[in-house]
C-alpha cells in the first residue's frame, strides 16, 4: 500500500472513536410534542426547567400538568397567556405536551 493511502487509511481509522462521541443526543420519543413544548420556553425555561419567576414543568406528574392545561383551555383556570396557548391545542395534543414535560428530568 503506498504511503499516502496508508496514512489516509490510518487517519480515518483514528477518527472512529471521536466520531462515535460526536453523535447527536437521542431525539425525544414524541418529537412533535417536543416541538410544541419548545414554545413554552419563554416563560417556563428550556425543557420546562424554569429559572427565576416561571413555573417549572419538568418532571411534574403528567396528570397534574394535563389537568392544568385543560383547565386553562376551558377557562376554569386564569392566567396571563396560558388560556390562549391552551386553546390552540386539542386535548390529545395537550396530553402529549404534558407527557413530554413529565418525562423531562428536573
Amino acid at each position: 500500500m503506498p504511503t499516502s493511502i496508508r496514512s489516509i487509511a490510518l487517519g480515518l481509522l483514528g477518527l472512529g472513536p471521536s466520531l462515535a462521541l460526536a453523535q447527536p443526543a437521542a431525539a425525544p420519543a414524541d418529537f412533535q410534542a417536543a416541538l410544541w413544548a419548545a414554545s413554552c420556553m419563554a416563560c417556563h425555561g428550556t425543557d420546562g426547567r424554569a429559572e427565576g419567576t416561571g413555573l417549572a414543568l419538568a418532571g411534574k406528574p403528567e396528570q397534574e400538568l394535563y389537568g392544568f392545561l385543560v383547565a386553562f383551555k376551558e377557562g376554569r383556570r386564569s392566567g396571563t397567556i396560558m388560556h390562549q396557548h391552551a386553546k390552540g391545542y386539542s386535548d390529545e395534543e395537550l396530553r402529549r405536551i404534558a407527557r413530554y414535560f413529565a418525562g423531562v428530568k428536573p
